[in-house]
Formats: C-alpha cells, structure tokens, sequence
C-alpha cells in the first residue's frame, strides 16, 4: 500500500509508526517504558459513535480522566473509512459521521489497565498504542528529542524524529495563541514544515474533560503540533519549541520511518 500511495497521490511525505494494533477481544498490553518514556494510546472511532446515550469520544475521555491518565485530544477528520463504509464531511453538517481519533499520553501500566475497559465499550474497537520520550511537561525539561535506528524490513526507510506538541488554544505567549507562535517562529528558523491541528474535546491531569462549548466555542480546545524532519533539523525545532513552551503544554518525540516519492513514481503517474 505504500507503493501505491508514493505513486497515485504524489505526496510530500509519507510517514510509518511503529505502534501495535489491538481489536477484538483486548488484554492489558504492556509495552515497557524507559526512564523519560510513556505510552501514546490512540482510540478510532466516529463522531455519531455512542456509548450510554453520550458521544463515545466524551465516554473514552471520562474513563481515561478517571483512570489517571494524563491527558488526551480528540482530532476530528475530514475523511476515511471504518468497517468498510465511507465517512465523509459534508458542507454546512457539523454533526457527519467523520471520523475521530483519540490521542492519549500516559503511564504505561495505567494506559494497560484500562484497555479492557476501553475495548468493552465498543463493538469493534480499533486502538494503537506505542511508546514515545517526554520531552517537555508544565515548562519542565525532561529530555531532549531522540533518534533510535530502525530494525527489521522497514530499516532502509529514513528514519526521522516526530515532534508533537500538547496546547490549547487557552495557552498565550505575547498574546497570542502558543501553537500560532510556534508555527511562526518555526517558519522564520527555516523549519520546513510543521502542522497545527484543532481539537474538539479533551483534557489534562489537572482539569476534567471539556471542549468547545458557549459562550467561549474555541478558546478551550485543545491544539496538537506537529513537526516532522531530520534528526539535525528537530534539533533546531526544539530549541525553538523550548522557548515557547516555558510554563504549559506537553512535548514528546518519536520515531518515524520516511518515504517520499521518488523521480520515477513521477514518471510513471505522468504515463
């Protein structure tokens, strides 16, 4: 599948995650963490998806707040397929069945115990989880982005470094929003390319799930950074970051493996 999308969308970049894919019947699953590490947990599900009469992404974001995870976002899409059905946007209908993502960064035994719990809210559940490096917490360093070598088939991708950055878009610096000014910053350091995307619902440790409701509909959403490049090139990144994030807001790093199209799947789309 990789081939043919290299081929048929002719896109910048395609990247892989290494995470582990759980459906059906889910067990605690343990994936070991390091000092400086935590598990990243991602729900899929669709936005008329329920769960007792509630939305299921304000149910999957109760029981991760209960459980003590440290926070989550929910991403809305555009676009995709679940169970071999299109979900799709539609213009001027807020509520289309689009499909959802919820993002979870956490310990990793507390995100175990609480995927069987998360698994029996849905008839099919589709989840990843993977481990990521905290890089930044509340303003505090822990440690600066890593790169560890690839393994396995996918080693002669390029492996590059993911830098995502937790927000809100409650979070100012010089009076503006902090994902605003670190997409500004980072485009006049020559960063290639980084990406802001507006959540709908979440929460922290320190504040119960909540979204975009009146009277304030978008300064409490949460906003998710990303920055994608070399090993050398998140360096700088993250100097920049650094700075902008010196009293909020979540940082953490993980590897990807890269492919970008090359002169002949040019060619061959061209024919």
């Amino acid at each position: 599948m990789l081939g043919q999308t290299l081929l048929l969308t002719r896109p910048r970049l395609v990247t892989v995650e290494q995470g582990r894919l759980l459906t059906g019947d889910i067990a605690p699953v343990w994936v070991g963490e390091d000092p400086g590490e935590a598990t990243k947990l991602t729900v899929y599900l669709g936005r008329q998806d329920r769960v007792y009469q509630i939305p299921a992404f304000e149910a999957v974001c109760e029981l991760l707040f209960r459980r003590g995870i440290s926070g989550a976002t929910v991403l809305s899409g555009v676009d995709g397929t679940a169970r071999g059905r299109r979900r799709r946007a539609q213009f001027l209908r807020l509520d289309a069945d689009v499909p959802l993502m919820v993002i979870a960064v956490g310990r990793g035994d507390r995100i175990a115990v609480v995927l069987p719990e998360l698994g029996m809210l849905f008839r099919h559940p589709v989840m990843t989880v993977e481990k990521v490096r905290i890089c930044k917490r509340d303003g505090q360093l822990i440690s600066r982005p890593q790169v560890r070598p690839a393994t396995g088939e996918l080693a002669e991708m390029a492996a590059r470094l993911k830098l995502t950055i937790y927000s809100s878009e409650a979070a100012r610096h010089d009076g503006q929003p902090v994902h605003h000014a670190i997409v500004r910053q980072l485009r006049l350091a020559g960063i290639s390319g980084a990406t802001t995307l507006r959540g709908m619902w979440g929460f922290r440790a320190d504040r119960a799930p909540h979204g975009g409701h009146f009277p304030h509909p978008g300064r409490h959403v949460p906003a998710v950074t990303t920055v994608i490049d070399t090993p050398e090139r998140i360096a700088a990144a993250f100097d920049v970051i650094d700075e902008l994030t010196d009293r909020r807001g979540l940082v953490t790093t993980g590897n990807v493996l890269a492919a970008e199209p090359t002169a002949d799947d040019v060619r061959g789309l061209a024919e």
